[in-house]
């Protein structure tokens, strides 16, 4: 995928019946169905079903199996609720019969009310000042350990930009908190917020476990620890556009018993709060059962 009508083909799903559709999968670096995929399909199929216009206001999933990329995923999505204000929908997702992924989706009518949020953190780099994932490949390509390269080397619709890069060979223990930049590649079209909302919680399984292996980053990597989603929750406050950098703010409260805790706040460039996300990921050092 290079481009966002890439993504969008890959995220808006053929549809079967009233309630079931189907998805196709697409690495993105690993070698099972990323997280990020099947939430965003699962969002998708679950507005289907929405035709009194409301929109989106939080999510919560577990993912259960592996997905595998080759087979073609059935969603299937229930009615719980179309109340005066709230609807609410359950989907499954399965391979061949097998439940890989369950999600509970609500959606909210407009309404006004009381408004504040969080500040964003103050004293970041700004965007023009950092390096992409792409550049970091290009500048460090002969010093990458070959995990890290090959994943970068993934061809992706989105730019990363992490305000700090760790240096993979000096291994020492960080701070449990990332921050990443990201924004669309290309002209971006104008999107409705259903649209927007998909693409931004299929970006939101990027990067959040970082910030959970970063206080053991002396002995834990990538190439030495087991890793998965769990489970992955969101929340969505106000609507934004994707003409401009946004803000993943990510903070890890705890790893403990082979999982990793981890939770962040999505903001324009402006400081609008837009998003916050949680996830608990398998963190099992390898050899371990």
């Amino acid at each position: 995928m290079t481009s966002v009508d890439d993504l969008l083909g890959l995220l808006v799903l053929d549809k079967l019946s009233n309630n079931e559709f189907i998805g196709l999968s697409k690495s993105a670096g690993s070698p099972n169905v990323f997280g990020g995929q099947v939430l965003a399909q699962a969002i998708n199929a679950a507005y289907r079903t929405i035709t009194n216009n409301r929109t989106l206001h939080s999510l919560h999933a577990y993912f259960l199996e592996s997905g595998h990329l080759e087979i073609p995923i059935h969603y299937e999505v229930t009615v719980l609720r179309d109340g005066g204000s709230f609807s609410v929908r359950r989907v499954t997702a399965s391979q061949k019969k097998k439940v890989i992924f369950i999600l509970a989706a609500s959606f909210h009518k407009t309404e006004t009310g009381y408004n504040h949020h969080i500040e964003m953190k103050s004293n970041l780099r700004q965007p023009e000042e950092l390096l992409s994932w792409t550049d970091i490949l290009r500048k460090y390509n002969n010093f990458l350990p070959n995990n890290i390269k090959s994943f970068f080397e993934i061809e992706r619709p989105i730019d990363f930009k992490p305000t700090v890069i760790a240096n993979p060979l000096d291994r020492r223990d960080l701070p449990p908190f990332n921050d990443v930049w990201f924004r669309l590649k290309g002209n971006v079209k104008e999107l409705d917020l259903p649209t927007k909302q998909q693409i931004l919680t299929y970006i939101s399984d990027y990067n959040l476990l970082v910030s959970a292996f970063n206080p053991h980053a002396s002995k834990a990597h990538w190439g030495n620890t087991q890793t998965a989603s769990l489970d992955h929750s969101m929340w969505f406050f106000r609507d934004f556009n994707y003409n401009d950098w946004l803000l993943f703010s990510m903070e890890s409260p705890n790893t403990y018993g082979a999982r990793g805790f981890a939770r962040g706040d999505i903001f324009t460039r402006d400081g609008k709060l837009v998003a916050s996300v949680a996830q608990e990921g398998l963190m099992r050092p390898k050899g371990q059962r």
